[in-house]
């Protein structure tokens, strides 16, 4: 199949070879080199890979000189209509003839008094050129091409009878049809807005058109080349409606919609004026009021119940409809007599598009005001709201501290007491301790105890408001200060007497008078410690003691990360069950990686790259392979030479073009060439080389 592919192939590139031969020598034979244009052209046609091949040998240049240079009208048709295939068909082709100096050629031809299938040619070859090219639409503009087009436009057909059974006619007629197609791709595909604002001035003409031939032969080419003129373009659809375009549309829309009960054909042509005057309403919805005059919108909807049209066309209409009636849908139901216009009706548009921006305006300030009132009373209410509740709370934590106090107190009176009856050795030493520093324990103790018997709001507040922790603080200084003093005598005691006295850890009440939490950590577990204070309340102090807190549960206000995390949990004695079982798991993690660290087992713990760069470089045996070295023959240096003659310093070109050993590459061809024409022997062989060519020449 490869053998197959490559044999048509080259048979392809010797018939082009050939062909462009013949166009060469046959300079004198007109019809010969017509039918070499019409065979290069059917070849290109039928394989893609021609085109290109037809550029690289140069034909395509030569053929471009010959539409310019020859002396015969019919090798010039057939030159330009090879050209133009030959450029639709590969897009190299295009960029290769989309030149200025073209253009400029294919304006002289059209300018001058040239046969008309010479003009169709040169109409057809800047089609090509400008079709789906902004460079082209440019050019076009600047050589100058585009004036000359517009005024075909003009004087082509002069008549508004048409007889296309006239030979004359008809080739008249189809220049000119040419010629809007040309136009169109021009303004549009890409969109192009200078030239859209050019090809406007030709509005005037193809109303006129439009207004005195009901043809379809007219009338597609002409919406064709006004919908894509008004696309996307603001300017230029306002300038359509003032010179009085929207109008005849609707005239010609309403004809056609009558006819159409009658011929198929009217209902189809009326769905493609449809399509244009859907473009030039929908980015000004307010031009919709022109279309009230005329019914548009009963029309279009007596259009949408034609049986003959398809799914895609009654789409279209459809769309139309939305944007007739997007903006004044009221008024395109009146009558002209019930609703009467004004002469100018530019005038009138302008008046309706200021009332609405004024309008907006008014509507916009109203909703600004509005909002902002809602805003300050949503702030106002806000600000009392949170007034009530915090005198609340401050009133509430207040009854809740005297009413903890009193109880604690009296409860710690009544174990003093038993205390003394039961240990008389020690009855003195425990009076002296709770005249100095008992009652201050007893009171830091009631501080740290009394805020979790209360609910979550009071303790909350107390903790947020700045002020009352300043008093709290004040109040209970002189006790916490005695407790300070008393340390020593403290530890002493509770070890002596560990079943009687109600006890409190120092280091926890510390911890909680430390952590302070800018989120109050109270919010996030009070479920808890209200659960361990009225347990600890409901046993007798003698037959328990308060349970030591984790560090992982109440270090909230810390910002805590992989690493610290773990060191805290690591360090606190007293771990939760689900604190404990997290310790245990990453110790078992790590454990086992160390194991496999001391196995050898490879473990990627450094970037890929750098890890495949210390492998390579530790790797004892990893030697890299170099090319085995093969001299140049004699007949690869007078290939090289050859090839810098014809291509000059394009290695690629010449690896490829000439018979060089397997593996050579165009470095070493530049490296090769570069050391012979060092070499002084090689220069002068060089030389005498170039002389006997240009002999032989």
């Amino acid at each position: 199949m490869e053998s197959e592919d490559t044999k048509k192939t080259q048979e392809m590139k010797t018939d082009l070879n050939l062909l462009l031969e013949c166009l060469k020598y046959q300079m004198d034979n007109a019809v010969s080199q017509k039918e070499a244009l019409v065979t290069i052209h059917s070849i290109c046609q039928q394989n893609s890979n021609a085109s290109v091949y037809f550029r690289e040998i140069g034909g395509l240049m030569f053929v471009k000189n010959l539409a310019k240079s020859s002396e015969h009208s019919m090798v010039k048709e057939a030159a330009l209509y090879t050209l133009g295939a030959i450029a639709e068909k590969n897009v190299y082709c295009q960029q290769t003839l989309c030149t200025s100096e073209l253009l400029e050629d294919l304006t002289w031809f059209l300018s001058n008094d040239s046969n008309i299938n010479l003009k169709r040619m040169s109409v057809y070859v800047i089609l090509v050129l400008v079709s789906n090219n902004r460079t082209g639409q440019t050019l076009v503009r600047e050589t100058g091409c585009i004036t000359v087009l517009s005024r075909l436009f003009r004087t082509v057909i002069s008549k508004y009878e048409l007889d296309l059974s006239d030979k004359n006619v008809f080739q008249s007629y189809q220049l000119w049809s040419s010629v809007c197609s040309t136009l169109c791709v021009c303004v549009n595909n890409p969109q192009n807005d200078e030239n859209q604002m050019f090809c406007c001035s030709l509005f005037p003409h193809a109303n006129e058109w439009l207004k005195n031939c009901m043809k379809p032969e007219i009338i597609r080419p002409i919406c064709s080349f006004i919908g894509l003129t008004l696309a996307n373009n603001t300017y230029v659809q306002k300038y359509f409606v003032s010179v009085g375009g929207l109008d005849v549309l609707s005239q010609v829309l309403v004809q056609l919609e009558s006819d159409s009960h009658e011929t198929l054909s009217s209902a189809k042509l009326a769905v493609v004026v449809t399509k244009t005057v859907d473009a030039c309403i929908a980015d000004n919805p307010t031009f919709g009021i022109v279309l009230s005059k005329y019914h548009i919108v009963s029309k279009l909807l007596a259009l949408l119940l034609h049986e003959s049209l398809d799914s895609g066309e009654k789409f279209s209409i459809m769309l139309t409809l939305g944007h007739c009636t997007e903006d004044c849908a009221e008024k395109l139901s009146l009558s002209l007599g019930e609703y009467p216009f004004d002469e100018n009706e530019t005038q009138q548009l302008k008046d309706i598009n200021m009332k609405e921006k004024n309008l907006e305006e008014h509507w916009r300030k109203a909703k600004e005001i509005l909002h902002r009132i809602e805003q300050l009373e949503r702030e106002g209410n806000e600000e009392e709201i949170q007034r009530e509740n915090c005198q609340d709370n401050i009133s509430s934590m207040n009854m809740s501290i005297q009413n903890t106090w009193k109880h604690l107190h009296a409860d710690h009176i009544g174990r003093a007491t038993k205390a003394e009856d039961e240990d008389k050795s020690h009855s003195r030493q425990f009076q002296s301790y709770k005249s100095h520093g008992v009652m201050s324990k007893e009171c830091t103790n009631d501080d740290q105890m009394k805020t979790p018997l209360k609910s979550a709001n009071p303790v909350h507040t107390c903790y947020r408001q700045s002020e009352q922790n300043k008093s709290l603080y004040k109040a209970k200084s002189s006790c916490n200060q005695n407790l300070r003093e008393e340390t020593t005598f403290k530890k002493n005691f509770i070890s002596q007497s560990s079943d009687h006295v109600f006890k409190h850890p120092v280091h926890i009440a510390k911890n909680i008078k430390q952590q302070l939490p800018v989120t109050d950590p109270f919010t996030l577990c009070s479920d808890i410690i209200n659960k361990e204070v009225v347990s600890f309340l409901a046993t007798p102090s003698c037959s328990k003691m308060l349970t030591y807190r984790c560090s992982g549960c109440i270090a909230v206000e810390k910002s805590l990360n992989s690493r610290n995390f773990s060191k805290l949990l690591h360090s606190c004695p007293y771990q939760c069950d689900r604190h404990k079982v997290i310790v245990e798991a990453e110790d078992r993690y790590k454990s086992e990686l160390r194991k496999l660290l001391i196995c050898n087992k490879k473990i990627l713990l450094t970037p890929r790259r750098r890890q495949r760069l210390s492998n390579e470089s530790t790797s004892p045996g990893r030697i890299k392979k170099r090319r085995v070295r093969k001299n140049f023959t004699e007949e690869e240096v007078n290939c090289l030479f050859s090839g810098v003659k014809k291509m000059g310093n394009h290695w690629n070109s010449i690896l490829w073009s000439f018979p060089f050993q397997q593996g050579r590459k165009a470095v070493d061809l530049a490296h090769k060439y570069r050391k012979l024409t060092k070499s002084p022997m090689c220069a002068a062989s060089s030389l005498e080389e170039d002389c006997h060519f240009s002999l032989d020449f």
